[in-house]
C-alpha cells in the first residue's frame, strides 16, 4: 500500500465548510475524486465486470419522467413515513457502506453524526471499519445493523448480539453476496485495504485446510462457493433475533415470495450497486416485480443508482417504500466529512420535496405510479 499512501498525501483534505458551488448532490460526486487517492476512487466508484450493472442503475433512473400538476395546495404537506413500526422524519436512509475510512479520518463516525443532524436512519455494516457501538453513539435516529452472514456460526451469533445490545432497530440480512467479486477497475489501479480501513467487526476465523480439487473441479463452484450460506443458514439467523429483518439484495419475485414465507419483515431491492453479478437488470427495473410478487402493504427499500431527490421520487413511485442511498454518502463524507453527509441528505430531502410539490403529492404515501409520465418506469 506504500505507492497509495504516498499519492494520498496529494489528495485535499475535507472541507470545513460547504462551498457555494456545491448546490446538488451531484456536486459531490463531481468533487469526490479530488480528495480521494486515485486507487481508492476506482475501488469505490467501480463495479464488477464491465460495469453493465453499475451504469443500467443510474440510466434507468434517468429514463424516468414525471408528470407536474398545477395549483396544488401544499400547505399541509410532509416527508414523514413509517417503517417497521419506527417514524422516519423522510424516507431517505444512508445504505450500509464498508471501510468509510477509506475516504475519511473519522469514517463512519462522521457518517453518524452527518445522519443525526438530518434525522436519517443510518445502516451499518458488518464491514465498518469502526466499532459499531461507537457509530451508535454519534446518532439518535433511527440506526440498523447489516449483517454478512459469517463462515462461524459462534461469529454470527455474536454480531447480531452486539447489534440488539447496542440497541439497532432493525437486522438488515445481504443474501446477494456469496462470494467476493473483484472490481476490475480497482484491480488494475493496484488497489488494497489499508490497515486503518479494515473491518472492525469481522472475526479472524481459525484456517480451514482447503479441500484439494480435482482437475475436472471448478475453483468457483466446488472451491468458492462451498461456504456461501443457504436457505437454511438464513433460517437459523432468524432464530437468533428478535429483532425486525431486512432481506437485502433480493431482485426475483420467487425469492421475495420465499423471504416472506420464512417471515422476513422487510425486502431491499438491490443489485449491490453493481458490485456483484455484472448484467444485471437495474434495481429500480426489478421492484415493480418484486412489489407485485409481496403485495401492496409489505415494506419494501430500494438502492442502487440513486443521484437525486428526484431518484427517490421515482423509486417511490415505482413501489418502494424509503430508499437508500450508497455512494454518495461516501462522496460528501470524502469532501467535508459529518458536515458533506448532512448536506448532502439536507439536497436530497429538498429535491424530493420539490417533486412532491410539482406532482402534487402531500405525503409520500401519494407518490404513485400516476405521478410518472405515461410509457416511462414501465
Amino acid at each position: 500500500m506504500g505507492n497509495t499512501d504516498t499519492q494520498s498525501s496529494t489528495r485535499r483534505k475535507p472541507l470545513d465548510a460547504i462551498p457555494s458551488e456545491l448546490v446538488a448532490p451531484c456536486d459531490f460526486e463531481r468533487l469526490a475524486p479530488e480528495f480521494i487517492e486515485a486507487a481508492a476512487w476506482a475501488h469505490v466508484a467501480g463495479g464488477t465486470g464491465g460495469e453493465q450493472s453499475l451504469q443500467a442503475n443510474i440510466r434507468a433512473l434517468a429514463g424516468i419522467e414525471l408528470h407536474s400538476r398545477i395549483l396544488q395546495d401544499l400547505e399541509a404537506a410532509s416527508t414523514r413515513t413509517t417503517l417497521l413500526g419506527q417514524a422516519f422524519r423522510h424516507p431517505v436512509l444512508l445504505a450500509p457502506m464498508n471501510a468509510q475510512s477509506l475516504v475519511h479520518p473519522q469514517g463512519e463516525l462522521a457518517t453518524a453524526a452527518g445522519a443525526a443532524a438530518q434525522q436519517a436512519c443510518l445502516v451499518v455494516s458488518t464491514q465498518a471499519s469502526k466499532p459499531m457501538e461507537e457509530i451508535a453513539a454519534q446518532t439518535d435516529a433511527p440506526k440498523w445493523f447489516q449483517l454478512y452472514i459469517q463462515p462461524e456460526r459462534e461469529h454470527t451469533r455474536a454480531l447480531i448480539e452486539r447489534a440488539e445490545n447496542t440497541g439497532f432497530g432493525a437486522l438488515m440480512v445481504t443474501l446477494n453476496v456469496p462470494i467476493l467479486v473483484p472490481v476490475y477497475r480497482a484491480v488494475r489501479a493496484g488497489f488494497a485495504l489499508p490497515d486503518h480501513a479494515r473491518p472492525a467487526h469481522v472475526f479472524e476465523s481459525p484456517k480451514r485446510a482447503q479441500a484439494e480439487l480435482r482437475p475436472d473441479q471448478s475453483p468457483i463452484f466446488q472451491g468458492k462457493m462451498r461456504e456461501a450460506p443457504d436457505w437454511d443458514e438464513l433460517a437459523w439467523v432468524l432464530e437468533q433475533t428478535s429483532l425486525p429483518t431486512i432481506a437485502k439484495g433480493v431482485t426475483h419475485p420467487d425469492d421475495a415470495r420465499r423471504l416472506i414465507d420464512m417471515g422476513i419483515d422487510c425486502i431491499a431491492v438491490s443489485n449491490h450497486g453493481g458490485r456483484t453479478l455484472d448484467a444485471m437488470p437495474a434495481s429500480i427495473h426489478c421492484l415493480p416485480g418484486i412489489r407485485q410478487a409481496v403485495g401492496d402493504d409489505f415494506p419494501l427499500l430500494m438502492d442502487g443508482g440513486v443521484r437525486s431527490g428526484y431518484d427517490v421520487f421515482k423509486a417511490i413511485a415505482m413501489g418502494a417504500d424509503a430508499v437508500m442511498i450508497g455512494r454518495l454518502q461516501l462522496y460528501a463524507l470524502a469532501v467535508a466529512g459529518s458536515l458533506g453527509v448532512a448536506h448532502l441528505i439536507k439536497l436530497v430531502r429538498e429535491e424530493l420535496e420539490l417533486a412532491m410539490s410539482f406532482a402534487g403529492c402531500t405525503s409520500v404515501e401519494r407518490i404513485n405510479r400516476d405521478c410518472l409520465f405515461a410509457g416511462t418506469g414501465s
